[in-house]
């Protein structure tokens, strides 16, 4: 992989407007944008591991995981720095699972995570199976990048499809420009068709009622919060303390009077 700086995106396995109140549980600023049929991509605007203080890995999955307990939706975390590069899958309460190529593309994770990454995401037993294997061998002249894009390429069979100027392993800037310029023309489209008398979604639409359960925001965001703690992991301990502090927001309101 090109030396380039660390970066990573977020793919939610559902559409545009299903992630979309979810998202200000991060309390992180997001460009978010459709990515296919069933799909959408949030990519940061800032850059929450400067200088090395939280490993970006840590930060992506700390993210997938309380957006996937909080959506019930599967969360891929995508990240990539000068010396790796890997994924995380994140599906509700259940032990993430991922993998990591050094810089090269040298493999560095179990082969049996490729198996449970297919399993949890519903893929081809076979065909699916088998293009995700050769992801784990080694192979000479495919870099970390290279096998990031081979990992999009396969979930294209889903429907994912990145939003142009979105390629993994690239540069920061470039891909939130990419990301900005497919949330505005998300946002015209979804305000075209409100124009028409069509029922539309832009990127600030807000439900009437909380977006998530706050019951079980609380439940996620207690065990996230511990294990955060016991890991001295900033990123996993501020994903759980929003959890907490959003469910009970909630909780909070709905017992409150009708006005």
């Amino acid at each position: 992989m090109n030396a380039t700086s660390a970066g990573g995106l977020l793919l939610c396995r559902a559409e545009y407007d299903v992630i979309g109140p979810a998202v200000p549980l991060l309390r992180e600023p997001f460009l978010l944008a459709p990515a296919g049929r069933g799909w959408s991509a949030l990519v940061p605007e800032g850059e929450p591991w400067p200088g090395g203080a939280e490993p970006v890995d840590r930060v992506l999955s700390g993210w997938a995981t309380a957006l996937a307990v909080a959506t019930d939706h599967p969360l891929l975390a995508l990240w990539w720095d000068e010396d790796r590069a890997g994924f995380t899958l994140a599906t509700g309460f259940r032990r993430p699972v991922g993998y990591v190529w050094l810089a090269d593309g040298t493999p560095a994770g179990e082969d049996e995570a490729m198996h449970t990454f297919a399993a949890r995401l519903g893929l081809d037993p076979v065909l699916d199976l088998q293009a995700l294997e050769a992801l784990t061998r080694p192979e000479p002249d495919a870099g970390a990048r290279a096998r990031l894009i081979g990992l999009t390429a396969v979930l294209g069979r889903t429907g994912l499809v990145l939003p142009e100027g979105v390629v993994p392993g690239g540069q920061t800037d470039g891909i939130r420009a990419a990301a900005r310029a497919a949330a505005v023309r998300e946002e015209q489209e979804a305000a075209a068709g409100q124009e028409r008398g069509h029922t539309a979604h832009a990127l600030g639409h807000r439900p009437t009622g909380p977006s998530v359960p706050a019951i079980v925001q609380i439940a996620a965001g207690f065990p996230l919060t511990v294990w955060g703690l016991a890991r001295r992991s900033a990123g996993w301990t501020v994903a759980g303390a929003v959890l907490l502090a959003h469910g009970a927001l909630a909780l909070a309101r709905d017992r409150g009077p009708v006005r």
